[in-house]
């Protein structure tokens, strides 16, 4: 009885641990399905591809350029990366947008210039401002976003233009941007599986 009465204090209840704790790194998962659906259709913006074959990256460009990488930004919403909510998030709506431009916006020969230079351009300055916070990151983030940057400027002022030459640089910068990307999942997925910066990626 004086046990139960005494004021001892009671032992310690160990907190659960927060939720983002729980999460793997989502990082390299959002740059691969960058990666993979920018390389796809920039084979196509730069040529190499005939573009009556460009229907292989509605499905890329819905389900893993834009469902994984949505996902992959919310998962950083949980672990409290802002940058990497806004980027994932924001690129994976892209994706799923440009699906539905493609497949479902039925815009004419003479209105597509215009709808799909004013896409390009919003989606442009979106990346513009994401690459002066990536100066603050990581080097390998920097060049990634500023190569990503000069991609949609060619791209947008070649649907303005219809230019065909200048669409067709922005594809093959489009391919630098891609492998760039795939270098930073790579270097995510090696240096979080060995325990160390195996490939590096220059934080800041």
């Amino acid at each position: 009885m004086t046990q139960v009465l005494s004021h001892a204090p009671a032992p310690a209840t160990p907190l659960a641990p927060a939720l983002g704790s729980r999460i793997a790194d989502p990082g390299p998962l959002g740059l691969a399905a960058f990666a993979l659906t920018t390389f796809i259709l920039s084979t196509f913006n730069a040529g190499l591809l005939p573009k009556s074959a460009e229907v292989v990256i509605l499905g890329v460009a819905l389900f893993y350029g834009g469902m994984t990488q949505l996902f992959a930004g919310l998962w950083e919403f949980a672990k409290g990366n802002t940058f990497g909510a806004v980027a994932f998030s924001s690129y994976g709506a892209f994706w799923m947008s440009f699906w539905y431009l493609v497949a479902h916006s039925g815009l004419t020969k003479e209105d597509a210039a215009a709808g799909v230079g004013i896409f390009m351009l919003a989606w442009t300055i979106f990346t513009a401002f994401m690459t002066m916070a990536t100066w603050r990151i990581s080097g390998l983030l920097f060049g990634l976003f500023s190569i990503l940057t000069i991609t949609f400027v060619f791209l947008t002022v070649g649907a303005f233009a219809s230019a065909p030459t200048l669409t067709q640089i922005g594809g093959y910068l489009g391919l630098i941007t891609a492998f760039t990307a795939w270098y930073g999942f790579f270097a995510g997925v090696m240096n979080q599986t060995g325990k160390g910066a195996l490939l590096p990626t220059w934080p800041r």
